[in-house]
């Protein structure tokens, strides 16, 4: 039923520039007896190796509340919410300062960063979340993600950070997910259970034959297994990120897999990332406002890809946040182009024919020098 990936699709992670690499609790924690010290110095070697050959790499990790339960002498998973808070806030301490130091072995640098659904859900805290996840890249830095255990509600429970994984791929728009597990990827059927189940290679994120294949919703296979990766695959495709899932144990399993070997499943996206962004705002039907540009402005954006910068623009129109979806009007009021907002509308106005030094002294702030980055612009079909 699904074939073997083609050439085209194992060039996929060959060329990705970023990547999001998701590692499940059993992996880190040796399951659950404490963090596995030899399989994170592993995958650090194998990180510190991707980020000197340029590629831009974000880790997701699970195991805070396994190390917090040996730390505290635990036998036992615990049941009540604040306990497994304290359990996640202790075991942070000894998650971050493992990946620190393999990362720092290897002479890269690592930061910690802890996120919620919620922060991701919040205009604002997602954009500010974004900002400092590309800058730690742009500085050769891997953040180590995991989920804000100490202060959720609901939210812990088992695959969760796979959903977590995709939505970090989706934030800084990510090229792929790994998703690494104990399992070598998806097959048709639970092998225990059905000799007849095959091995799935590839197929497309998002096909509802997978989600049936992994179990489906509340099942016993699927429950807090392979039916979280199935989803993540599909959210993370939104984006234009293809997913892989594979098995933590492959000996150097990120290296092969980003020289194309054939390793686990292969859940491509059906569209390219920024194919995916560029329809997503080209559909949006409601525009909070918008911006009017000058002539040269128009050219720079409609003709040779620029980023939009404030002084280029005329005017401002509509009640707007950082990122709305805004359009950009010429001098005639016709729409060239339509954006993420860098800036909410009022502080657009006072941008306006402002160049970049000015900024923090306008505003007392500077947070980037575009009011729309080209990345987050799409052309519309009068100006194409």
């Amino acid at each position: 039923m699904f074939s073997q990936q083609t050439p085209e699709q194992l060039a996929l992670l060959r060329h990705a520039k970023r990547v999001v690499v998701k590692v499940g609790s059993s992996l880190v924690t040796n399951e659950g007896k404490g963090l596995d010290e030899h399989a994170i110095a592993h995958w650090a070697r194998q990180l510190a190796t991707l980020v000197a050959e340029g590629r831009e790499v974000i880790m997701v990790s699970s195991g805070a509340i396994a190390e917090g339960m040996k730390r505290l002498g635990w036998p036992k998973r615990p049941t009540q919410l604040h306990q497994l808070q304290a359990a996640a806030a202790v075991g942070q301490m000894g998650l971050v300062q493992m990946y620190e130091s393999k990362l720092s072995s290897f002479g890269v640098g690592s930061a910690q960063v802890l996120l919620t659904h919620a922060d991701l859900a919040d205009r604002e805290r997602y954009l500010n979340a974004r900002s400092t996840l590309t800058t730690l890249l742009e500085l050769g830095v891997i953040p180590v993600i995991n989920e804000n255990d100490t202060v959720v509600n609901d939210e812990i429970k088992f695959g969760d950070n796979d959903t977590l994984g995709a939505l970090v791929a989706n934030l800084v728009v990510a090229d792929a997910l790994i998703i690494l597990t104990d399992q070598t990827g998806l097959y048709t059927a639970d092998p225990r259970n059905d000799a007849t189940a095959t091995f799935v290679h590839v197929a497309q994120a998002g096909d509802t034959r997978l989600e049936a294949m992994a179990g489906g919703a509340g099942s016993l296979i699927g429950k807090g297994g392979m039916i979280t990766k199935v989803l993540a695959a599909k959210r993370a495709a939104a984006s234009g990120a293809s997913t892989v899932i594979a098995s933590g144990h492959e000996a150097d399993v990120l290296l092969r897999l980003c020289r194309g070997d054939p390793i686990g499943t292969w859940l491509m996206a059906p569209t390219g990332k920024s194919q995916a962004r560029k329809q997503w705002m080209a559909d949006q039907l409601q525009l909070r406002g918008a911006v009017v540009i000058d002539d040269g402005a128009v050219a720079k954006i409609a003709s040779e890809g620029k980023s939009l910068l404030p002084i280029g623009m005329v005017g401002v129109q509509g009640d707007f946040s950082r990122g709305d979806v805004i359009a950009i009007l010429d001098g005639a009021g016709s729409e060239v182009a339509r954006g993420l907002a860098n800036y909410a509308s009022a502080e657009a106005k006072l941008l306006c024919r402002k160049p970049s030094s000015v900024f923090e002294s306008l505003l007392g702030y500077a947070a980037e020098p575009e009011m729309v980055h080209r990345t987050n612009l799409v052309l519309t079909s009068s100006s194409r």
